[in-house]
């Protein structure tokens, strides 16, 4: 989707005071007016999804969480001797670049060298522990875990100098042991063949590094106000845009491996098509919070259905099929007409049912690119068609979330910043899924959704 487009400044303008009440008549309304017009201008930037934090917390979250994606997928290549295993690989590496552009530009170009070789360490001490694995040498894979607590200590005194003890090292330990041991369980419960435990770690892994990026923004934010212009990277507007962003880019990485199980025949299949469907799952959830219960369903049915299409679209390349192939792609290019105009409709117009439809095209579009890509053993295309499908998805998500903070601004005021900086895990405030609370009082705006829904699709 077109960014310009999907980037829509969905504020709340302050109220002209100055045009309504003469600065003649009462000696202090200049004085009041400049404290309402400050109030405004507040509220208006809590209730801002494009702040410079809220950018500085999404980029973090995307390529954060992308490396726990990442991470898992390239062990599995490993223990199964892939073929794509080095281009996967690659791709691990390309986003280990991203992250380090990402702290070098808070930090320096030295800090972020200096991050980046620690950061890729453990990458490598991961390879180790893989590669022992498959030799079943357990004093190699000891050896590899022994060199990742070394890794988490370094890592952990990293952060917390360069974020002048804003960090608890202590605190940062602990966050990459959990990063870690998701890491590590999601791929030993994989070779041992429990495939639902090792897709649950995976998830686990992406949601907790979501986590990572909200205390890391909300650090650099505080440590460098100057640069951030004073804003806030917790407050309840980003934590919408940051959790549909975290769901979506999910959506993309998950729905290219399934794919590819498919492909594969592989025995892990039905486990992948589960996290696809819990994922989903949680997507329609945060639509019902907004929109209400049976828009929630409606989003399920219509957004579940390009997920089917998908897998209509690896079995008929499976049988050569190109009848199939075509009719699959046929009813995803339905199911974008769909899916925009219940965007359209819920959000009132706000995002435009065309800019939609360009948007959901080009995500098919990378999707099936990455998949034909893979089949045809062109494994550096696939994974670039798999980072730019995951990238993607921050765009729907930013315009998404103006879109809903602009329609309910009420419930989107005030400042979210929490008091102190957690003790452990290095999680933000944020619970896995705190859209429900956002129900109350939109039960109306979810039944005229639905009934001007019904309407469309039956003129």
């Amino acid at each position: 989707m077109n960014k310009r487009k999907m980037n829509k400044k969905f504020l709340i303008a302050p109220l002209a005071f100055s045009l309504v009440v003469p600065t003649a008549a009462f000696a202090d309304s200049g004085e009041q007016h400049h404290e309402m017009n400050h109030q405004n201008k507040a509220a208006a930037a809590s209730q801002s999804t494009a702040t410079p934090a809220a950018e500085l917390r999404i980029t973090l979250d995307t390529a954060l969480t992308e490396h726990a994606f990442l991470a898992v997928e390239a062990m599995r290549k490993g223990a199964d001797g892939a073929k794509d295993f080095d281009q996967t690989a690659a791709a691990l590496m390309a986003n280990s670049d991203d992250i380090a552009a990402a702290v070098s530009s808070v930090y320096g170009d030295e800090a972020g060298k200096q991050f980046l070789d620690i950061w890729n360490s453990h990458i490598n001490y991961l390879v180790d522990y893989v590669k022992a694995t498959g030799a079943g040498d357990a004093a190699a894979k000891q050896a590899a875990l022994d060199k990742l607590e070394e890794y988490k200590k370094e890592q952990a005194a990293f952060f917390a100098t360069a974020t002048e003890d804003r960090l608890p090292e202590s605190a940062l330990v602990e966050g990459l042991s959990m990063h870690l041991n998701q890491l590590v369980g999601a791929f030993d419960a994989y070779t041992a063949g429990d495939f639902e435990t090792a897709y649950t770690h995976e998830r686990e892994a992406i949601h907790h590094m979501s986590m990572f990026a909200e205390t890391l923004s909300v650090v650099i934010a505080g440590q460098f106000p100057d640069k951030f212009k004073n804003s806030n990277p917790d407050t309840p507007a980003i934590d919408l845009r940051s959790q549909l962003n975290s769901v979506f880019t999910e959506h993309a990485g998950l729905a290219a491996m399934a794919m590819q199980d498919g492909a594969d025949g592989a025995k892990s299949f039905e486990q992948a098509a589960a996290a696809l469907t819990a994922n989903a799952d949680d997507l329609s959830a945060a639509v019902a919070s907004v929109y209400g219960e049976e828009a929630g369903a409606q989003f399920s049915k219509i957004w579940n259905s390009h997920i089917g299409y998908f897998v209509d679209y690896v079995k008929a390349t499976g049988t050569k099929d190109a009848k199939a192939q075509e009719a699959a792609k046929a009813d995803l290019d339905e199911y974008i007409k769909e899916q925009a105009a219940f965007l359209d409709t819920a959000t009132q117009g706000r995002v435009p049912a065309a800019d939609l439809e360009e948007g959901l095209t080009m995500h098919v579009d990378q999707l099936l690119r990455a998949f034909d890509s893979y089949v045809a053993g062109d494994y550096e295309t696939a994974y670039s068609s798999i980072r730019e499908a995951y990238a993607h998805m921050s765009m729907p998500a930013a315009g998404l979330s103006a879109a809903i903070v602009d329609q309910f601004p009420d419930k989107f005021s005030g400042e979210a910043m929490p008091k102190e900086m957690p003790q452990t895990g290095l999680g933000g405030s944020q619970s896995n899924m705190p859209y429900m609370w956002l129900l109350a009082g939109l039960l109306l705006a979810s039944i005229t959704t639905v009934a001007a829904l019904r309407f469309r699709k039956q003129s």
